[in-house]
This record gives structure tokens, sequence and C-alpha cells, in this order.
């Protein structure tokens, strides 16, 4: 099964926090990392008052069902200091959310499939797109789109950033 993870992070060292959390997922027996994006700085969303994030999507294989893959996802979050005792869209160490799982489309009170915000979110979108320009959100359509719909001020506030390295792909 093919399996799409946003990360991002905006506390401590947001870049070494993403890399970590990609190091762990690596390391998880039920999943094999395929490929991750390119790391891009957003403009915080929700709640604006906080510094500016760094994001990425990971492309992975696994066995694990989507409710699994959520859980190890979860640990890997407690493992890098995440507490989720914070408000809603706030300043965090590391954030990793389920986007999509083999195409599923779920909606329970544990998991929604694919994430109900993730079209609307040009710091998914890009880094989605740059993983698979051709990438369809089950029941919402092309990725790309999708990023054609939002706004153009919206998308200046998501810039790429150079790799660094600590980057597991060099």
């Amino acid at each position: 099964m093919i399996a799409w993870i946003g990360l991002g992070a905006n506390l401590g060292d947001p870049v070494r926090n993403i890399y970590s959390a990609i190091s762990l997922l690596r390391r998880h027996p039920g999943i094999r990392l395929e490929s991750h994006s390119s790391l891009y700085r957003s403009e915080p969303w929700g709640m604006c008052e906080q510094p500016a994030f760094v994001n990425a999507v990971a492309r992975v294989e696994t066995r694990l069902e989507a409710l699994q893959l959520l859980a190890t996802l979860l640990d890997v979050e407690r493992e890098l200091g995440r507490t989720r005792a914070g408000l809603r869209w706030g300043p965090r160490v590391i954030d990793l959310d389920l986007l999509s799982h083999d195409n599923l489309v779920l909606q329970s009170t544990r998991l929604e499939l694919p994430h109900p915000r993730m079209h609307q979110r040009v710091f998914v979108l890009l880094p989605l797109l740059e993983l698979d320009p051709h990438f369809e959100i089950p029941g919402l359509g092309r990725a790309a789109d999708c990023l054609a719909r939002i706004e153009p001020r919206e998308r200046r506030g998501v810039t790429p950033l150079a790799p660094t390295p600590e980057d597991p792909k060099r």
C-alpha cells in the first residue's frame, strides 16, 4: 500500500526535526520510505502569531493499515517530543499528518482520509506535486487543480528551502 505523509515543524530546529522524523519512519519495519520532497518554508496557517514552519511530504510503501500507520506517526511525534497540550494549529516541534493511504476514503472519529484540508494547503500541495505531478486526491481530483484554485497571494507564503547537509537524500 502507498501512503503519503505530511511533515511540519516550527519549534526547536525544524529542519533537524523533519529529518529526524524521516529517519524514524525509515527504521520502522512496516514502512519503506520511497521518497520525500524538498523542504519548504511556510507562513503559519490558522494561528498566525508563531514562527514560520518547515514542511515536507513523504511517500511510503507500508503494510500497515491506515489506523496502524496513524498510531505509528503519533508514536514518532511523541518520540521527538511532541505534546498535544497546546492550541490547535499552534507551534509544534513536529507534526505528522496522514494525507492519503492507498486511495482510501474514510471518515471516522480517529481518522479522515484523504486529509480533510490537504487540498487547501499550499504547504502540502507543492511538496506533494514535487513528488508526483499527477497526484489525484481521492474524491477531490487532481492536486494540481486544487493548487491552481488557491489565491496567488497565499501561494507566495510557501517557498522552497535550499538543501542542507542533514538531508537524508544526500
